[in-house]
């Protein structure tokens, strides 16, 4: 969720792009703003942090004039009386803030509510395939290569390899990218692959249909899994180590990045 003094900090930070720019910048066109006007260090320094700022603005740029913006940086640095006071100052960014939460909410709603509709579509029609099955959750899984031995417990840590998409095709992780395995304790990951892979043995790999309940839910996770998305995973299960036991020799060490709860 966008929050207030992150938003505004960055408009203020904005501003800095005009402070560094050189007397009647204002009046030219942007043609005119060429490499060959960044000579300086201060100049240069500036022109970045406002690119890196202008792109922070991104989800208030429909509410800020930028013309107000620089006149209040120029009136501030010349020691003007500020036109507005603190309290309606306070007051407007209040506003804009809660408007924009507001918006944002209304975003993510609508996101949330079309990607549970087209889930439960996708997990509706990919039930009735020869192959899947369904648990009492309403995981579904696909065995593509059964394994032998014991199956790991929710206690147990596992190295896996693993490939997760959406139902669209589009990749969002992969330790096949990395050319890595991951570690990690079976009870610290989403509740989809917690029961899944203690439906396996060693050396199978399945593919799991994971609703959105048993996966990142309303929330999703970083930038590419959504709300509500339904997620699809191809796992392999490569060892299974039991509380206190001490790692075999041939278990990969996991990478910084893993499949953990959100």
């Amino acid at each position: 969720m966008f929050k207030h003094s992150r938003a505004f900090a960055a408009l203020a930070g904005v501003a800095l792009l005009a402070a560094c720019a050189k007397p009647g910048d204002a009046n030219k066109s942007d043609a005119a703003a060429t490499p060959s006007d960044l000579t300086t260090d201060a100049q240069k320094f500036g022109y970045a942090i406002g690119i890196d700022l202008g792109h922070s603005l991104g989800p208030v740029k429909d509410d800020v004039d930028i013309k107000a913006l620089e006149s209040g940086l120029e009136e501030s640095a010349a020691g003007k009386t500020p036109r507005l006071d603190d309290k309606t100052r306070d007051e407007i960014k209040k506003t804009v803030s809660v408007k924009i939460q507001q918006k944002q909410m209304e975003e993510h709603k609508v996101k949330a509510d079309k990607a549970k509709t087209d889930g439960d579509k996708f997990l509706a029609d990919n039930g009735k395939k020869d192959g899947v099955k369904t648990t009492a959750s309403g995981l579904q899984y696909e065995v593509v290569t059964e394994g032998k031995g014991d199956h790991p417990g929710k206690d147990d840590k596992v190295t896996v390899n693993y490939k997760g998409t959406l139902i669209d095709g589009t990749v969002f992780d992969s330790s096949y990218d990395r050319g890595e395995p991951v570690s990690f304790p079976l009870a610290n990951v989403i509740p989809g692959w917690t029961e899944g892979l203690q439906l396996m043995t060693q050396g199978a790999k399945y593919k799991f249909y994971i609703p959105a309940a048993l996966a990142y839910g309303e929330r999703g996770a970083g930038v590419k899994i959504g709300p509500n998305e339904t997620l699809i995973f191809e796992v392999e299960l490569l060892s299974i180590e039991k509380p206190g036991a001490a790692p075999a020799a041939t278990a990969p060490t996991a990478p910084a990045t893993k499949p953990a709860k959100k």
